[in-house]
């Protein structure tokens, strides 16, 4: 499945929305206004690895010391940047941005794009030995111009080259973690923070 809608998702379904979107999908159910949005799976991401061909190259190159660890990050993020997405799947997440803006139901004079914040959602990420904070991309105020192409920078992100010795550090293998990527609706927001419920 390309798309999931943040209202299906909870916890149990981090293996394939990642621990943001799980958490999100949580907030959701529990009834605390949560911006609407929708989650392009872990499996969407593995898929367009293995489909076009790029994973096991990807693999092959992180698989060097912490002297070559720079450039093999490089080469992991140009493949993911570079290789276009499967048309079907393409078709699917803008679809899914038109159903979040309500495009589908309104006539062309009356259409508006949403902007939205797309977000990585690994599938490892807040551990209790990891938390990967800060390690993936978010790219704010996107519209449907440029989604696909910040998608993929999400996708990208997992390849980072603090993302790649950070997972190197905490013996994480580069082959075990996949990424999700929450497309949600801008808040136009007078103020914003963070609340932690316990001492961090």
């Amino acid at each position: 499945m390309t798309v999931r809608w943040l209202d299906d998702v909870r916890s149990a379904d981090i293996d394939t929305v990642g621990g943001k979107a799980a958490s999100l999908g949580e907030l959701t159910e529990a009834g605390l206004p949560v911006p609407p949005g929708f989650v392009v799976t872990a499996e969407t991401y593995r898929t367009f690895l293995e489909t076009t061909g790029i994973g096991s190259e990807i693999f092959d190159a992180l698989a060097v010391d912490d002297d070559g660890l720079a450039e093999a990050a490089e080469t992991a993020r140009d493949l993911v940047i570079e290789t276009p997405i499967p048309e079907a799947v393409r078709e699917e997440i803008l679809a899914s941005y038109g159903d979040l803006g309500g495009l589908a139901d309104t006539e062309p004079d009356d259409q508006t794009e949403p902007f939205v914040a797309v977000r990585s959602s690994a599938t490892a990420e807040d551990l209790p030995d990891a938390s990967f904070a800060g390690q993936y991309e978010t790219i704010l105020n996107v519209t449907e111009a440029d989604l696909l192409d910040r998608v993929k920078e999400c996708w990208a992100s997992l390849f980072s080259e603090r993302a790649v010795h950070y997972r190197n550090t905490h013996g994480f293998d580069h082959d075990d973690v996949d990424v999700a990527v929450v497309v949600q609706q801008m808040v136009d927001a007078d103020k914003s923070g963070v609340m932690f419920t316990r001492h961090p």
